[in-house]
C-alpha cells in the first residue's frame, strides 16, 4: 500500500515550495518532501547573506499563491535602474524601468524570507502535505505510477515525481539523467554591509579583468556586495577581519558605493555552470537548479527556476482540468520543449559576458564596445529588459 497523491515534489527550497503552492492552488494533491525542518518564522531584523533578484514574472507568481503579501515591505527593496560598465571606461549602459512604462524592475529579497512566506502559504493548503526530515531512499518508475520510498518508512505513489532538490539532485541521478558541468575557476564573495548612503533604487555592476563587482541594494542603509575573482584571492579577502575587508572594499570598489559603516557578514561559493541533458524521464521532471545552474552575474538563477514553476504549473493544471495524465509526454514533454531553449539562451548570454570581460584585452574592448552600442539602441535595450523580466 502507498500514500497516493497527484504529484510528489522532492526539495522544499524556494522553487520546490513555489511549485507545491502553485499546484495546491489548482486543487492538485501534492506531497512535498524536504530533508530539513520547516523554516521557522523570522523574528529578527538582520539581513541574511543569501539574496535574490525577483523579476516581475517571479513577483506575479508569488502574488498568485499568496506569498508576496506575506513578505513585509521592510524586507524587500524595489530597484528601478540598472547600470553596467567596464573598469577601463570604454563602455557602459543604463536601463530604466520608466523607459518601458514600469514602476520598477522587481525587488531584492532575502532567500529565507521568500522561502518562509511560501511555506506559510503551504500550511494553509489541506491538499498539500509537507514531509519534513525525510529523504528518498528509492524511486521506482512505472508505466502508470511512480513510487517513492522515504527513510521514515512512508511509501508515496503519484503520477509524477518532480526533482527540485538542487544542483546535486538525487532525483536526477536516480532517473539516469546526466548533467554537463563547466567550472569557471572563480569564486563569488558575498558581503553584507551597512552603507553610509541611504537605500538606493539602482543595482550596478562593474566588469573587471578578474570578474564583476556588483552592488545589490537592500532596505535602509544596507546592501549586498558581490565580488567575483580568482579562488585564492577571494578566500584571502574572506579571511580578512571586518575592518581590513571594509577598507579593501572602499579602496577597490567604485567610488559611487560611498562609505561603509561596517561589514555585517561574508561568505563565498564556487562559480559553475551545469545543465541537465534532459529535463524529463519516465514520470520524472526537473525544475530549478536540478535542471540548470547558470553563472550568477545576471542574477537570473532563481528567476529561471520560478519560470520553470510557472510553465510546469500551467501544463499540469491544464492536464488536471482535462483529465489528462500528469506524467505523460503531453504535459511534461511540452514543458521541456518550452523551457530548454529559454534556459540555453540565458546560459549563452551569461557565458558570453563572462568570457568577454575576463578575456584578453581585445575581448574586453569588444565587450565594452558592445555595452556602448547597447546604450545607443533603445529598442534593443527594451527587448533585453523584457526578456530579463519574463514579460
Amino acid at each position: 500500500m502507498n500514500d497516493s497523491v497527484d504529484v510528489i515534489i522532492v526539495g522544499g527550497g524556494m522553487v520546490g515550495a513555489a511549485l507545491a503552492a502553485a499546484l495546491g492552488r489548482q486543487g492538485l494533491r501534492v506531497a512535498l518532501v524536504e530533508a530539513d525542518e520547516a523554516p521557522a518564522p523570522i523574528d529578527d531584523d538582520r539581513f541574511d547573506l543569501r539574496v535574490s533578484s525577483l523579476n516581475l514574472a517571479s513577483q506575479q507568481l508569488l502574488e498568485s499563491v499568496g506569498a508576496w503579501a506575506l513578505i513585509p515591505a521592510a524586507r524587500r527593496c524595489p530597484f528601478r535602474h540598472i547600470h553596467a560598465w567596464d573598469i577601463e571606461g570604454h563602455g557602459e549602459t543604463r536601463f530604466s524601468a520608466e523607459s518601458i512604462g514600469l514602476e520598477d524592475f522587481g525587488s531584492f529579497v532575502e532567500n529565507r524570507v521568500i522561502r518562509q512566506a511560501l511555506w506559510a502559504c503551504l500550511e494553509a493548503m489541506p491538499n498539500v502535505e509537507c514531509l519534513c526530515n525525510a529523504s528518498p531512499i528509492n524511486q521506482i518508475g512505472g508505466h502508470e505510477r511512480v513510487l517513492l520510498e522515504l527513510d521514515n518508512g512512508r511509501l508515496l505513489g503519484a503520477s509524477l515525481l518532480v526533482g527540485a532538490d538542487g544542483a546535486n539532485s538525487r532525483v536526477r541521478e536516480r532517473a539516469g539523467i546526466q548533467a554537463d558541468v563547466t567550472d569557471y575557476h572563480q569564486r563569488a564573495l558575498i558581503i553584507n554591509v551597512e552603507t553610509t548612503l541611504p537605500q538606493q533604487d539602482v543595482s550596478w555592476q562593474r566588469f573587471t579583468p578578474e570578474g564583476p563587482q556588483a552592488m545589490l541594494p537592500l532596505p535602509g542603509h544596507h546592501a549586498s556586495l558581490v565580488w567575483y575573482g580568482d579562488p585564492e584571492r577571494v578566500r584571502a579577502r574572506e579571511a580578512m577581519d571586518d575592518e581590513t575587508l571594509k577598507a579593501t572594499i572602499e579602496r577597490e570598489f567604485p567610488s559611487r558605493l560611498g562609505g561603509l559603516e561596517r561589514v555585517l557578514g561574508r561568505a563565498s561559493f564556487p562559480i559553475k555552470r551545469q545543465h541537465a541533458r534532459h529535463y524529463t524521464a519516465s514520470r520524472v521532471v526537473l525544475v530549478g537548479d536540478a535542471a540548470h545552474v547558470v553563472h550568477p552575474l545576471a542574477g537570473q538563477g532563481l528567476n529561471l527556476g520560478l519560470q520553470d514553476v510557472i510553465t510546469l504549473g500551467e501544463r499540469l493544471a491544464y492536464a488536471h482540468d482535462h483529465g489528462k495524465d500528469l506524467g505523460g509526454l503531453a504535459a511534461i514533454g511540452r514543458y521541456a520543449l518550452e523551457r530548454r531553449p529559454q534556459t540555453l539562451a540565458m546560459m549563452a548570454a551569461t557565458e558570453t559576458f563572462h568570457r568577454v570581460f575576463t578575456g584578453g584585452n581585445g575581448l574586453r574592448k569588444a565587450g565594452a564596445a558592445g555595452l556602448a552600442l547597447a546604450e545607443r539602441l533603445p529598442q534593443a535595450k527594451q527587448w533585453m529588459i523584457r526578456r530579463a523580466l519574463g514579460i
